[in-house]
């Protein structure tokens, strides 16, 4: 079986077993047919296909039973999000009891849902976006989850940490997916290269609503936004984590946390696939 290159301990990082995930989410069945090198996989390019596969994936965890979001909020897959909590989970290895704030929560509250199927962690998951609240909500409520996750509103879209931290606020990490364009226009001209990679003309393969896709100034602003309230709120989290993107901005990233007076700063590299991207770490 073909490694996939993601974390040891992630239980997606061999080939699928196709039947059991039909088992799992009905729906999917349509959509798996043997490609062209004779494997048994589906169409990359469809979109719905995409979001069935990942819905069987997530429910291979017995406490999800629904994972239904609007269309236009990115279906994010669920290897590569499981990656995140596999390593968080190295990094809080000496913790008890963990409590996780997740930044940008979004519509299918994925992290949330992941970290407490594989670890029983606990997590206050924040959104800008009152629909995706809803939805996430929506998604607690439907796997009786609400013990294990509470969602607070972002109220101001200029802050990341100031306005959702509270006074009695104790976390083991942070945890952040940022925005990877600096307006909607970039957005959609990386969906149209994507279309064109993909040979797929006519389908929009990812969808993803603004706040989701874009912050002004792009994901260097909001990394830097993001570090510089981090050191206001230092005693709140053992770490602060962010998925960077963009390799260049990891530099910036160490230089400033040591003038903001963080005493670590570490880069775990995420290989998946062909893709290498990286998490960012440090603490006070």
């Amino acid at each position: 079986m073909k490694d996939k290159g993601l974390h040891p301990k992630n239980k997606f990082n061999t080939s699928y077993d196709f039947e059991d995930l039909i088992a799992r989410n009905p729906a999917l069945k349509e959509f798996v047919l043997e490609n062209k090198f004779g494997s048994i996989s589906i169409d990359f390019a469809n979109p719905t296909a995409v979001k069935e596969l990942n819905k069987a994936l997530l429910y291979t965890y017995e406490p999800i039973k629904l994972w239904n979001f609007p269309d236009e909020n990115l279906c994010p897959p669920i290897p590569g999000r499981l990656d995140y909590i596999h390593h968080l989970a190295d990094l809080l290895a000496s913790e008890e009891n963990c409590k996780i704030l997740d930044i940008g929560t979004g519509a299918t509250c994925i992290y949330p849902l992941l970290g407490v199927a594989e670890y029983n962690w606990e997590f206050v998951g924040v959104d800008i976006d009152l629909d995706s609240l809803d939805s996430a909500q929506d998604i607690i409520d439907d796997n009786d989850l609400d013990a294990n996750i509470k969602l607070r509103q972002q109220f101001d879209e200029n802050q990341i940490l100031k306005g959702v931290l509270e006074e009695g606020d104790s976390f083991s990490a942070v945890m952040c997916n940022p925005p990877f364009y600096k307006s909607a226009e970039e957005a959609r001209g990386a969906n149209r290269r994507k279309n064109r990679n993909l040979g797929n003309s006519g389908v929009r393969n990812f969808a993803g609503n603004n706040n989701e896709l874009w912050y002004v100034g792009g994901e260097k602003a909001f990394l830097h936004n993001y570090l510089y309230e981090s050191s206001l709120f230092k005693d709140k989290s053992i770490w602060f984590t962010s998925l960077v993107s963009k390799k260049e901005n990891v530099d910036s990233m160490e230089k400033s946390s040591t003038k903001l007076g963080a005493t670590k700063f570490k880069v775990i590299p995420m290989h998946q696939g062909n893709k290498v991207t990286r998490i960012v770490c440090w603490k006070y």
